[in-house]
């Protein structure tokens, strides 16, 4: 029998969901009228601009923003298109690939990234109180511990 949810849970799942959902989409509008860049484009050139040598293996790049291969890949190629990234092989292994940010990619994320956290201040951090943000951090890392878990199963 399963363990249904209660009133309150429910409001706050839902409220979680829909808090979800409208704030990706106006930090993407914001992001996009802005800079031209996606969320999506903007974490994956997040790891890669923060690389020593703006060089990460894809693999690596895929598990850092939790994406599936497949849509690394379809991603990558439209980014690619764009000269945001370029494609190399491994040097230590000849199926794998490795992304390299050019220098379009960098001049693209230092220009969005200044008013993109703006936008996550004036959407999000700003209305937390630091304590807001404490529990914040420990409910996300309790979350997400239990979630590995849970892929481990």
């Amino acid at each position: 029998m399963p363990r249904w949810l209660d009133e309150r849970e429910s409001r706050v799942w839902r409220a979680h969901l829909a808090l979800h959902t409208e704030l990706q989409a106006v930090l993407e509008r914001r992001l996009l009228a802005d800079s031209g860049l996606s969320l999506a484009d903007y974490a994956l050139l997040v790891p890669l601009s923060e690389s020593p040598d703006g060089v990460v293996r894809a693999r690596d790049l895929a598990a850092s923003v939790g994406w599936e291969r497949s849509r690394l890949s379809h991603h990558l190629t439209r980014m690619q298109r764009r000269g945001l990234i370029a494609r190399e092989t491994c040097p230590d292994d000849a199926r794998g690939a490795m992304v390299r940010i050019t220098p379009d990619g960098i001049s693209a994320i230092t220009a969005a990234a200044p008013t993109h956290v703006a936008d996550i201040r004036r959407t999000f951090i700003d209305h937390l109180t630091p304590a807001d943000l404490t529990a914040l951090d420990d409910i996300y890392t309790r979350l997400r511990a239990a979630l590995a878990e849970e892929s481990e199963l």
